[in-house]
């Protein structure tokens, strides 16, 4: 049980350190060409160039996933945090349910975040850019998704013991 614990711990760490990456990186989506990528914040025309701000920031639709993905971070850190109090004040027997089901709000956050950035931008339906794939941040997100929704399922389903 102990091993259980640790290593649901070590993979809820590494969705907080995820998530930031994700949320801080400017590689959301990447030109063919590689020299060009667009985040959340900026449009970095170069390794050493991010000064340029995005055609679209003043979109509701890019604040939302800008809202939603800060959102995830802050539910997510909150949840380890009660995993933590939770582990060392709780009465043996009970379940993990507060953190569990702030895991999982922290998941519906990376839900609509990365949905509605997969709906309005990830598709290039504009046309910005020629060739252009996903970049490490997008893919990091998604895979934040499917760990903070067994991360939640774990914590509801454990029992202290």
């Amino acid at each position: 049980m102990l091993v259980l614990l640790a290593s649901i711990f070590v993979v809820h760490i590494a969705t907080v350190i995820m998530l930031f990456v994700s949320t801080i990186a400017n590689a959301w989506v990447v030109s063919g060409a590689g020299r060009i990528s667009v985040g959340l914040w900026r449009n970095c025309t170069s390794a050493n160039d991010c000064s340029h701000s995005l055609l679209y920031s003043s979109e509701d639709a890019l604040k939302a996933v800008q809202a939603f993905m800060i959102l995830s971070i802050i539910f997510s850190v909150i949840s380890l945090v009660v995993f933590v109090f939770q582990l060392f004040t709780m009465e043996k027997g009970n379940r993990f349910f507060l953190s569990g089901a702030t895991m999982l709000v922290c998941w519906l956050c990376i839900l609509v975040g990365a949905s509605t950035y997969t709906y309005h931008y990830a598709n290039n339906s504009r046309g910005w850019y020629l060739e252009s794939h996903h970049g490490y941040s997008f893919i990091l997100t998604w895979i934040c998704f499917c760990f903070s929704f067994i991360i939640g399922i774990l914590y509801l389903v454990l029992r202290k013991k």
